[in-house]
């Protein structure tokens, strides 16, 4: 009997006959086939001769064949192996009695390119052009339908479902203890982005917007739409923001009292720096690094107290950014879990290092042709980058940051119970 196939298998090539090919069930033979490819295509016509002969019977053979079924010659047609179409002979088969043309079912399950398509996205999100495509496939005689065009189209098919996907999977799921919001320009617009951390340290890309500016309105509706997917927020939410004014004002309206703030603090140290001359950069750098790294809030407070004296000998601008949200900076010393957190929430360099990812991704699109463009692109490159985020680190202490926050966020609503009576 005739060894069709070779698989390997734990190192060892392995023969198959046709015959236990056979045995298989016609989803299974259909996978098989479209995954090996070139040796596929070498034997799509015998599968679909095999199904032929169980409607029509062996040639020249009038038994075992369904009843009033004849071959009836064979037309050009095209199947898919992975995500590239070829031509095939199919063969056809009539029913007298019925005077109709049988389908074969193995012929129309090999013209759905099946897992094809995904693998094309990822093919051309990872880095082929829809141009450099045909010549960067899998090099098979006689493919055809892989021109620029037909890879776009299907690419647009497949990213718009992703999208969509995107922006309406539920939230309620997920015991979010922190989010880091920030915008990322992008083709001249901003593209803000929401990165929750759960209490296991897990990093959940939660959702992003397209704006033109981090204003309070645009922000406050895409925080509204996360709470309408599902989002926890009652037991409390620590935010990591960089210190936009639109970005603090829409929390404050959508979360009111159950979120607490912690500017990013590598930004308002280069923030302040930004305002002295050259020569004082350095060492002013240097003393709020270290104030900063100080574990005790009153110990931190102090040492920036002091930076602040120096400054106004300086600079008085510089006083004047250091002020604004001064104590937003330390919330975390607040909390009294600089020491365990720190390293993960003093900055937003978690949400940092996810756009320059987003960025190795989508920076090959040399035009954008409107909105839907970015935002197909936008959201597959998140979904693709979000399994390999890695846990944040100090994640083994998040449950004691949602332990203090349950218990401010109670505090203060009792408090305002109190004083409503």
């Amino acid at each position: 009997m005739r060894n069709v196939l070779r698989i390997s298998k734990n190192g060892k090539v392995k023969k198959v006959g046709w015959s236990s090919f056979e045995g298989l069930e016609l989803s299974s033979r259909v996978d098989l086939i479209q995954a090996l490819i070139p040796v596929g295509l070498r034997f799509v016509e015998e599968m679909l001769r095999a199904e032929v002969e169980e409607l029509a019977g062996k040639r020249y053979k009038r038994v075992g064949r369904k009843k009033g079924c004849v071959r009836w010659t064979s037309q050009r047609g095209s199947v898919y192996l992975g995500d590239q179409k070829v031509p095939v002979n199919v063969p056809r088969v009539r029913n007298r009695i019925l005077s109709k043309e049988e389908r074969l079912k193995s012929y129309e399950m090999l013209q759905e390119p099946r897992n094809g398509d995904e693998s094309l996205f990822r093919k051309v999100l990872l880095g082929l052009s829809c141009r450099d495509y045909e010549s960067c496939a899998q090099a098979l005689p006689g493919v055809f339908g892989l021109s620029s065009s037909t890879v776009s189209r299907r690419f647009i098919r497949i990213s718009s479902r992703k999208l969509n996907g995107f922006f309406e999977r539920s939230l309620s799921g997920y015991d979010i203890v922190s989010i880091f919001l920030d915008g990322k320009s992008f083709a001249l617009d901003e593209i803000v982005i929401a990165l929750g951390v759960t209490t296991k340290g897990e990093k959940i890309i939660l959702g992003f917007i397209q704006t033109g500016t981090e204003n309070e309105r645009v922000i406050k509706e895409f925080l509204s739409t996360l709470v309408d997917r599902g989002l926890k927020y009652k037991d409390g939410l620590l935010f990591v923001i960089d210190g936009s004014k639109g970005i603090r004002s829409a929390i404050e309206r959508v979360f009111s009292d159950y979120a607490l703030v912690q500017r990013c603090q590598w930004h308002k140290r280069e923030n302040v720096v930004s305002y002295l001359p050259k020569g004082y950069q350095s060492g002013i750098r240097k003393k709020l690094q270290e104030a900063y790294e100080k574990k005790d809030y009153n110990e931190a407070r102090g040492a920036l107290l002091e930076v602040k004296k120096e400054l106004s000998r300086i600079n008085v601008s510089a006083v004047k950014s250091l002020e604004e949200g001064f104590e937003e900076t330390l919330t975390l010393h607040k909390l009294g879990l600089f020491k365990e957190l720190g390293i993960s929430f003093k900055t937003t360099n978690c949400l940092e290092s996810l756009m320059a990812s987003i960025g190795r991704i989508t920076d090959k699109v040399s035009r954008w042709r409107d909105s839907s463009h970015k935002q197909r692109w936008v959201a597959c490159a998140l979904l693709e980058i979000e399994p390999r985020l890695r846990k944040v680190k100090g994640y083994k202490h998040l449950p004691k940051l949602r332990a203090v926050l349950k218990e401010i966020v109670g505090g203060e609503t009792k408090e305002k119970e109190q004083l409503a009576a």
